[in-house]
């Protein structure tokens, strides 16, 4: 059976754009709100990613920190996240979903449990933080056994040789992370040299579909149309938290704004 995100990038390439890839935290700012979200958002992303709210988040910037620890305020436990998933899968069974989190909860929860209540409750890919290669290659293995897509990360500074390997032990999809630093950052490098060492990725097997995430806005996804995929999550918790703060609707502005996004790639 073929895994709905593969399914997603052939469909785009035939459109001749990148896929528009969002990221929420699950739980923010209610398990209610959240899943009214991603819902709302899914009308325009070609592929949702879910965050697994954490209090120590190594990789994630101020914005998507401060959507977690909203989360965690709210009481969101593990199983409230498949439960968010399960319901979402009802709605829109063929949008491809990936959780991203963090090794430790995986770890709490039980590796097996953990991959087993993802194939249960309809999640198509993970991306986990803090496991990388070749730590992750059982993890892995597991994880393709249930149709679930691991998704291995790539940055600027993973050496080429080391880069080949991970792009051949990976699944369907490789995440490119476009600079050095925490996500929801102001770019640090140029759009066009984001998309030349993106390049030098990609060549290494063309087929791979590979993505690119962190610092990307309205004002910059424009100028990385060339990639597979591009990845918006810091800039819609940002907005997420600016609702709230003017007592707006979340749903509304958050979708507005992926419209946006998508907009600027079609």
């Amino acid at each position: 059976m073929i895994n709905p995100i593969s399914l997603t990038f052939k469909n785009v390439k035939k459109q001749n754009r990148p896929a528009l890839l969002t990221y929420t935290v699950a739980g923010d700012s209610s398990k209610k709100k959240s899943l009214d979200i991603l819902k709302s958002i899914s009308n325009y992303a070609d592929i949702c990613e879910l965050g697994l709210p954490h209090n120590t988040p190594i990789a994630d910037g101020g914005q998507i920190q401060t959507s977690s620890f909203r989360a965690i305020k709210n009481g969101i436990k593990m199983n409230d996240v498949f439960k968010i998933v399960r319901d979402f899968k009802k709605y829109k069974f063929n949008k491809p979903l990936i959780l991203m989190g963090y090794y430790n909860m995986i770890y709490q929860f039980g590796e097996n449990n953990f991959i087993k209540k993802c194939q249960s409750s309809g999640v198509d890919g993970l991306i986990i933080v803090d496991l990388p290669y070749p730590e992750n290659k059982n993890f892995s293995k597991k994880c393709k056994k249930k149709n679930i897509s691991f998704i291995q990360l790539i940055s600027p500074t993973t050496s080429y040789d080391r880069a080949k390997k991970i792009i051949k032990d990976s699944h369907n999809m490789i995440y490119y992370i476009s600079m050095l630093s925490t996500t929801g950052q102001r770019l640090k490098v140029s759009p066009r040299k984001i998309i030349e060492n993106y390049n030098k990725i990609k060549n290494i097997n063309p087929k791979k579909n590979c993505v690119i995430g962190f610092g990307i806005t309205e004002k910059t996804i424009g100028k990385l149309k060339k990639a597979d995929g591009l990845v918006v999550g810091s800039a819609i918790c940002k907005k997420i938290t600016e609702s709230i703060k003017k007592r707006q609707n979340t749903v509304t502005n958050v979708s507005h704004m992926v419209r946006n996004l998508k907009n600027k790639i079609l």
